[in-house]
């Protein structure tokens, strides 16, 4: 039947032809990858543009340092736009030491073996698993092949200069301004904190991501990443007493942050100190006003690293909240038990499996150890309610 309806082309679904994004065919939210396909999966497909991915910094910092330089590296490879701040790394060394893309005809040649030990399991092997692991899916941890939303980095190598000359990037050095400019505080925040978000309001208006404000100029993502954010370097007390003078300063800097995200074509990555902050109260607000946090927990001079129940991994991730988009309930991963392992030339989030079998090399108490973690993992999120001396899920 003929019909005088046309539809207008480029009516629909013109920020979902933004570089790097998709729409989430959950909640219709615009979705960005955080550069690791695996954490991807577990927070519900990605990060959501105008949204806060809070990470609770390990011990040390090593692993922690990956997952924000994955973040700004997807950046680079999707061609977003970037700001890079921090108050104890130069920004321009952080960029400098991005992980080099894995591309998809290239990633066999450069994994081989790693790619292929994923996949390949002998069946005599796959007996021994447990069968509380059987049914449940398969977190992403490997590469394949003509991979759309998301890539993988070799961390063996940095990415090549040439690869920054098509983006464009800004950088915050706390330092430098603090020699430019004189001292501020206003709304009882920390002079770097509002520094900072002077800076993030600028780049935001002048480079057209500013969604309330229509632009003339071609749209883009802009990627924000803030490196240790809380900590002695910015001046913030809250990590060396139970009474900070400046309280407030973390929760209100975050507050207006995630106001100027929530109007703008925008993502923000900030990795906080949070094993050093004394007054936990504090840490409990910064969550509540963040939309994503997880946590990573090293084994790095704890019990574990000897531990042979964990010899596997390197460390726990601890997904502590996932936002709620467009729904009253938040999309939960089926995978609750989480470790991460860094590898010859990858970081992978995979799934935590305790060893079924015990041999008699293993001492009682490793296997009493066994019988309470397992304990502990067959409740899945109710271990949280037991307590935190074994998995902190």
């Amino acid at each position: 039947m003929a019909t005088s309806f046309q539809r207008r082309a480029g009516a629909g679904g013109r920020l979902a032809a933004l570089r790097g994004t998709r729409p989430s065919p959950r909640h219709g939210q615009l979705l960005l990858s955080c550069g690791l396909p695996a954490l991807d999966s577990v927070l519900g497909g990605g990060v959501a543009v105008g949204t806060l991915l809070l990470i609770e910094e390990d011990k040390y910092g090593l692993y922690s340092n990956l997952l924000f330089k994955y973040f700004l590296a997807e950046g680079v490879v999707c061609g977003h736009e970037l700001f890079v701040a921090s108050a104890k790394e130069h920004p321009d060394n952080i960029l400098k030491e991005l992980p080099a893309p894995l591309l998809d005809d290239t990633y066999r040649s450069d994994l081989g073996e790693e790619a292929t030990a994923v996949k390949s399991e002998d069946p005599q092997d796959s007996m021994k698993i447990a069968w509380r692991y059987q049914n449940l899916p398969k977190v992403e941890a490997s590469p394949t092949t003509s991979t759309k939303f998301g890539h993988y980095y070799d961390i063996s190598k940095t990415m090549s200069p040439e690869v920054f000359q098509s983006i464009k990037w800004h950088s915050f050095y706390l330092p430098e301004e603090l020699s430019l400019q004189p001292e501020m505080k206003a709304c009882n925040i920390n002079s770097a904190y509002t520094r900072l978000l002077q800076s993030i309001q600028r780049i935001i208006c002048q480079e057209g991501f500013d969604g309330s404000d229509p632009q003339k100029k071609q749209k883009n993502i802009l990627r924000i990443g803030i490196q240790s954010l809380g900590s002695m370097l910015w001046g913030d007390d809250i990590c060396s007493s139970d009474t900070p003078e400046d309280i407030h300063s973390l929760t209100k800097f975050l507050y207006v942050l995630r106001g100027l995200l929530r109007k703008s074509l925008s993502a923000c990555i900030i990795t906080v100190p949070a094993h050093l902050i004394q007054n936990k109260a504090i840490m409990e607000r910064v969550t509540n006003l963040s939309d994503m946090v997880v946590g990573l927990e090293s084994f790095i001079g704890s019990e574990r690293e000897t531990n042979p129940l964990y010899k596997d991994y390197h460390g726990l991730v601890h997904v502590h909240q996932i936002p709620r988009l467009n729904s009253l309930i938040c999309d939960v991963s089926d995978t609750k038990d989480l470790a991460f392992r860094l590898k010859r030339k990858l970081f992978t989030i995979e799934r935590l499996h305790l060893p079924p079998d015990l041999s008699d090399t293993v001492s009682r108490a490793s296997k009493q150890d066994l019988a309470e973690s397992a304990k502990l993992l067959s409740s899945g999120c109710g271990a949280m309610a037991i307590g935190k001396k074994h998995l902190d899920f």
